[in-house]
């Protein structure tokens, strides 16, 4: 799985590695009709050999009653580093619940989906490029659930001292794609697959020194802890020793009536706060039952 991005445009000196080493025309993302419900069918059967109740990773998925009908906006804390288990999981859980007739689309990072052969995967399986543009039509065109992990490379490369605290680091796309979909935010709070590493730094001054935000729009380097590296520096995905891996949907935040166009600064702030808010108590109840 990728890493689930804010739906906010980067910047177009961003991105230099996966623009000019494997192509900014990728097709792969971008139509979330691409969507194959037999891609997800074939999946489930092997993540099942990882995920489940007496598997490597055991689930505890609480709160799917509060999930209302689609569309909805789901937005979560982002843990474990580049191997993403805790997307894995959730969107495990998730066609397990509800099956493949009810897409849940994520939006990655534009290297995953760039190259052909995890283009293509990931693609058919709903993973979408992360821009606003493609996420509004998730929600408001295609009438289906959406996603994001607002924090991205800073949330779940944090240190491993934090891995109870949210780190969406200010970037509120969600909460503005929320108001202009009128579409309800769902929060969700995972936890467990922060502890299949120890994130020592995050590695943010050596990611400026490297210019990796240009290069590669991340703004990470960390050092961390992990299976088979040891003592690893960069962002590489890791073998995760077998965890609990828990999960907790709050209730939905409907977002207030605005008229159309761009939505008051003060009405992006406010939905922004009200839903970190969310997440971070579910996070809390998490750390305390532990």
């Amino acid at each position: 799985m990728t890493s689930a991005m804010s739906p906010v445009a980067a910047p177009k000196h961003e991105g230099w590695l996966a623009r000019h080493l494997v192509g900014s025309h990728a097709k792969w993302g971008h139509d979330p009709s691409a969507y194959d419900p037999q891609a997800i069918e074939e999946t489930l059967p092997w993540l099942s050999i990882f995920f489940g109740r007496r598997r490597w990773f055991r689930l505890d998925v609480q709160g799917w009653e509060r999930v209302p009908e689609s569309p909805a906006l789901l937005v979560s804390n982002h843990s474990g580093g580049t191997t993403v288990l805790d997307a894995w999981g959730l969107l495990f859980s998730w066609y397990r619940r509800f099956g493949s007739g009810r897409p849940v689309h994520v939006l990655s990072h534009e290297m995953v989906l760039s190259v052909g052969p995890t283009g293509r995967f990931f693609g058919r399986r709903g993973v979408l490029h992360a821009s606003p543009a493609t996420a509004l039509s998730v929600l408001r065109d295609h009438r289906r659930d959406l996603l994001v992990m607002p924090g991205g490379d800073l949330d779940t490369w944090r240190p491993f001292r934090d891995r109870y605290k949210v780190r969406f680091a200010g970037r509120t796309g969600y909460a503005r794609l929320a108001l202009k979909a009128q579409v309800p935010i769902v929060p969700v709070a995972n936890a467990g697959p922060h502890a299949t590493l120890v994130v020592l730094s995050d590695g943010m001054a050596i990611a400026k020194a490297l210019h990796i935000p240009k290069l590669a729009r991340a703004n990470i380097w960390p050092l961390h802890l992990a299976l088979p590296w040891g003592l690893a520096l960069g962002p590489l995905p890791h073998l995760p020793p077998p965890k609990l891996l828990r999960y907790r949907f709050g209730e939905p935040i409907y977002p207030p009536k605005i008229p159309p166009g761009e939505p008051p600064e003060d009405a992006v702030q406010a939905l922004d706060e009200k839903t970190r808010a969310a997440v971070q108590g579910l996070l809390d109840d998490l750390a305390i039952s532990t």
